[in-house]
């Protein structure tokens, strides 16, 4: 019979999954992969009505999928909370369906919670975020059920680190890199 500190040792800790759509996903995907307790990123589609949507279906508008990262993360070092704080410092989550220069429902901004834990959570930030009138408009951060998530094409995935000298990378994505580098010095994996 296994002895109960037996049990203990091999308990794994349990990961957890969060998904966030705040614009460009390439954008969103950069910003997290700087993040300790961040152990994998995947681009791809969310909240929409099409199976298997591809990129050109997405941005076309008709899929109504938004671009969206799902990230697996270790909760004992970094939180849902803080995951939440990257994610709002590093996007306008005061405008419906555009960020910046990309404009489309598929640019929108919202969080698919995959437990109540979540939803609650996100659910009173934002209310925090408005009582404390923290972006000078209202948050229009939409909260939703996760549903079914699509991975994007391979092309998509780690699209920054291999693309950096592109345009939208070095205008775009670049300075939002450096901003959680600067504004979250102590979430950065070493």
């Amino acid at each position: 019979m296994p002895s109960l500190e037996k049990q203990d040792m091999n308990l794994e800790k349990e990961k957890e999954i969060a998904i966030f759509a705040g614009g460009c996903f390439w954008c969103t995907e950069a910003v997290f992969l700087q993040l300790k307790g961040v152990e994998s990123i995947k681009p791809g589609y969310i909240g929409g009505k099409t199976s298997n949507p591809t990129y050109k279906e997405v941005c076309s508008g008709y899929s109504g999928h938004a671009e969206a990262v799902k990230i697996v993360f270790d909760p004992n070092q970094i939180t849902y909370g803080e995951l939440l704080e990257v994610f709002f410092a590093t996007h306008d989550p005061t405008t419906i369906n555009r960020q910046g220069n990309d404009v489309g429902s598929q640019y929108r901004s919202e969080i698919f919670t995959t437990n109540e834990k979540q939803k609650t959570l996100a659910t009173a930030y934002i209310d925090l975020l408005n009582k404390e009138n923290t972006f000078g408009k209202k948050v229009v951060t939409k909260v939703s059920n996760a549903s079914e998530f699509y991975v994007a094409e391979d092309y998509h995935q780690n699209y920054y680190n291999q693309n950096k000298d592109q345009s939208y990378c070095h205008y775009v994505i670049t300075p939002k890199v450096e901003k959680v580098k600067k504004q979250f010095k102590d979430k950065l994996k070493k």
